[in-house]
């Protein structure tokens, strides 16, 4: 049950990355947050098995901080890739 309160704080702060990084009109509304969840359930679930405890502050720290930092990375690349496709687009266009 603990598992839930890494995917709501991930979750939480996936929605912080949605409005901290800019362009947000290149991108869905959901896209920053079920990135941050789906990976705090790899990462959370990934330690269990590992045998880190729910008391170990690695844990919380890896995923729920670690989830945000990759839903961070993954925001800012997906956003990449979509000004450049828009680019490439325009310019086929003769936009």
């Amino acid at each position: 049950m603990y598992i839930l309160l890494a995917l709501v704080g991930a979750c939480a702060l996936g929605i912080a990355v949605h409005f901290l990084i800019g362009d947000r009109e290149l991108r869905g509304v959901v896209l920053a947050p079920a990135i941050a969840t789906a990976a705090s359930a790899i990462l959370y679930t990934g330690l269990q098995w590992l045998g880190v405890g729910e008391d170990s502050i690695w844990l919380w720290l890896a995923s729920v901080l670690g989830a945000a930092v990759i839903a961070a990375v993954g925001t800012m690349s997906i956003t990449a890739l979509r000004k450049r496709s828009d680019s490439a687009t325009r310019t086929a266009l003769g936009i």
